[in-house]
């Protein structure tokens, strides 16, 4: 019974023209979405290759210089583009692929592919993740939506009844001849992708695991959109209204919840504007130690407290140059500021987030699409984890000038430089992303609630049997 039915469904989809022309019209979408972003995948890596090897050697070669200059003079930190990003671009090109680090002052990332966009960019572009979210579901609903209302139809059903079938077959055979072809097309699809990606000259190891991962997780996504397509289609009696409410399923669970989250999220935890965040860390700097301001009272009780552990009368009789020691005291107190103010952004982040996360019970959708960034490493998390990284370099650096100011020169002493040779030790700024096994760690409640949601949608396959 299963295998007859399954030859019969199948037979049925490929001879109907819409859905030959539909599979089609997915299939070259589909195709052109990678080859665009393997395009645009190529195309960044040689940008952050070649800008990358161009500031550090800007930087090597500065000369001799003042080591404070230097430290006003800056670098950048470079996001790489990760593999899986040529499936998932996430949040890529909002949040910016470069950071000024420079003294006294913690930069956001500038330079994001959307700031430099067209009007047309509102309506969406091509890309992978856009196919596998919402394009399939589309194209389930397309082949799925009359499995059972047609039988209603054509009075099929009363002639299986009256044979006495056995409902929980013929139901697995219709099963199979909706799924068989979308994991077909997903499988396919991953395999081009891993193929493709495999012989790229990539910036971090490719790790066929994670994508195998996303494979699996777009392959629950669909499980679930079959499953309740099914089950529309064998509550309703006819083919117009399965499709209508099929539809309204979809634009709730993939366009209106995550909307609606969006706002929900936004309204009960906002973020400051810009002038509020710049203004709250300006007013936090002036209430401590400014390193270029030794009349300050904070700079004058840090060079009693310095004059007192060093059991001297004058700042001239000290070890090291107190100009460069106040400055370096003076950017961790900065630096304190910005990890204070930064981290009450990740804090409104992390309650948002929880938003989202409640709100994913009742849409697949979003468990899905926030696993999806996560592997892919195109989710705020991450970029939040290497805002974290280059600011943590950045002080470093100022550590590593000011230092060196500090001993090599004495107290009063702005003229000195530092050799052409000493801009080498400073590290390179390296950069990798959280480890598979701490993507998965950090969002086991997005696969607790897709798998509820999976788990729900086969329970509601049992019902089909009281046809």
């Amino acid at each position: 019974m299963t295998r007859k039915t399954f030859v019969k469904e199948s037979k049925e989809l490929f001879r109907d023209g819409r859905v030959r022309i539909a599979m089609f019209i997915v299939i070259l979408l589909m195709g052109i979405s990678i080859w665009i972003s393997t395009q645009h995948y190529q195309n960044i890596n040689k940008q952050y290759e070649t800008a990358k090897t161009a500031e550090r050697n800007v930087w090597d070669n500065q000369g001799e210089k003042n080591p404070h200059s230097a430290a006003h003079y800056g670098t950048y930190a470079f996001k790489p583009k990760y593999p899986l990003s040529l499936i998932d671009q996430g949040v890529d090109k909002y949040v910016g692929s470069s950071i000024f680090l420079e003294a006294h002052k913690r930069n956001e990332a500038q330079f994001s592919a959307a700031a430099d966009q067209t009007g047309l960019a509102r309506f969406g572009d091509l890309t992978p993740d856009f196919m596998l979210l919402f394009m399939i579901p589309l194209l389930i609903i397309l082949l799925g939506y009359n499995s059972f209302t047609k039988e209603h139809e054509m009075g099929t059903l009363t002639l299986l009844k009256s044979q006495g079938f056995s409902a929980w077959r013929w139901v697995l055979g219709k099963w199979m001849a909706l799924f068989i072809p979308i994991l077909t097309l997903t499988t396919v699809l991953f395999i081009v992708a891993g193929l493709i990606l495999s012989n790229l000259k990539d910036f971090g190891i490719f790790d066929w695991n994670s994508l195998i991962w996303m494979y699996l997780l777009y392959t629950a996504y669909y499980i679930i959109f079959v499953n309740l397509i099914l089950f529309i289609s064998a509550k309703t009696k006819k083919s117009g209204i399965s499709l209508v409410v099929a539809l309204s399923v979809w634009i709730v669970s993939c366009l209106a919840i995550p909307k609606a989250a969006s706002n929900i999220a936004e309204d009960k935890y906002p973020y400051p504007t810009r002038q509020e965040f710049a203004a709250n860390v300006l007013k936090d700097k002036k209430q401590g130690l400014d390193g270029h301001n030794p009349w300050s009272k904070e700079a004058k009780l840090l060079k009693e407290k310095v004059l007192a552990e060093h059991g001297v009368d004058s700042i001239h009789k000290l070890p090291f140059n107190f100009d460069a020691y106040r400055m370096q005291k003076g950017e961790e107190h900065e630096a304190d500021i910005y990890f204070k103010h930064y981290n009450y952004l990740k804090d409104q982040f992390t309650k948002q987030t929880k938003v989202y996360k409640g709100l994913a019970v009742f849409s697949p959708y979003l468990p899905t699409r926030f696993m999806s960034m996560a592997i892919a490493h195109t989710d705020y998390a991450t970029h939040w984890n290497f805002a974290d990284a280059a600011e943590n370099y950045r002080i470093a650096t100022q550590k590593f000038l000011n230092d060196d100011f500090a001993k090599n020169s004495a107290y009063g002493n702005w003229g000195y430089k530092a050799d052409a040779s000493f801009w080498k030790k400073l590290p390179v700024f390296e950069y990798s992303p959280p480890e598979l096994t701490a993507v998965l760690s950090q969002n086991t409640l997005n696969l607790a609630v897709l798998s509820t949601w999976l788990l729900g949608s086969f329970a509601l396959l049992s019902f089909i049997k009281k046809i």
